[in-house]
Formats: C-alpha cells, structure tokens, sequence
C-alpha cells in the first residue's frame, strides 16, 4: 500500500460492519502482502462475500501477492468452516494458514496489516471496537513483527485439510 501520509486516514472502529468495510478497503488498495491474526476468522469478516472477492482479485492479478493467516483457535473455525480456506485452496500458492503455538493461544488481539503500512487493529479480537488506519508504517511494523514471532513459532499447515475445515 503507497499511501502518502497525506492521503492517510485513520479512523475509530466499533461495529463489525465499520471493521468488514475496513478491511475490505484495504484489501482492495493491497499491492501485494497481507498479514491476518484472528482467533477463529471471524465469521462476518473473513466469511464475507465482498472480502473473499477482493482477496480473490487480489492473489489472481497481482502475481506475487501472499496473504498469511494465524488462527489462535482452530477448533473455532473447524466448527463454523469457513470459505475464505476454501478460496485458499483454490489459490493454494498464495494464502498459507498456520494454527498458532500453544504458546500464543490466549493472545487477545486481532489485527490485519496490508503492505506493511495499513492496519485494521482491535485490542481485544472478541469485540468489535478498534482502530484502522491507511499509511501507518510503524505501527503496522510493529504487529508484523509480532505476527512474524508467532508465525515462526507456529507449525505450518501444509494441507489446508489440517484445519479440518
């Protein structure tokens, strides 16, 4: 994302429709990565028609797009399933799922970062209240290399199976 700070927006969050929107929106502007922590995917953001579009779009346009996803609570998603990992399976090169170690579990937050600048964030992933912001490097930095700790510490999935979703 090559957001200017003067074209950076950055707005307060409070409903999963304002979160839906934003993370839509920047899906939408991605040029290439796309770093996801959730407890389960949220059902209603990451299950949602317009997202999985642009995710869609953005993974068969741009040839070296990468969207990684850490789920802190599989069993949520074997659960409730979810089609964003049967978009994944489709596009298999691009999207890559990792449960996340035992050790990360309980982590509360949740947060979305696009090209390393834009950021939907929420301290806590069981509510809805949270910040997003379009041209915030540092900060964005910041949860990346969170999601870069928990990432190296989880097992890949190498089979989308093995979320038995």
């Amino acid at each position: 994302m090559e957001a200017s700070p003067t074209q950076s927006r950055r707005w307060v969050l409070s409903s999963i429709d304002e979160v839906l929107d934003a993370v839509v929106g920047m899906v939408s502007t991605t040029s290439r990565r796309i770093a996801i922590f959730s407890t389960d995917l949220e059902p209603g953001i990451y299950n949602d028609e317009r997202f999985l579009a642009a995710v869609k779009r953005l993974t068969l346009s741009k040839p070296f797009a990468r969207v990684r996803v850490l789920i802190a609570n599989p069993s949520r998603v074997v659960r409730n399933g979810n089609p964003f990992v049967q978009l994944a399976r489709r596009v298999s090169a691009c999207i890559e799922f990792r449960n996340a170690d035992e050790e990360y579990r309980d982590h509360r937050e949740a947060f979305f970062i696009a090209d390393e600048a834009a950021l939907v964030y929420r301290v806590d992933a069981s509510k809805w209240e949270g910040i997003a912001d379009t041209h915030e490097p540092a900060v964005a930095k910041r949860y990346l290399g969170l999601f870069d700790e928990i990432w190296k510490a989880s097992r890949e999935q190498s089979e989308k199976c093995e979320l038995r979703v």
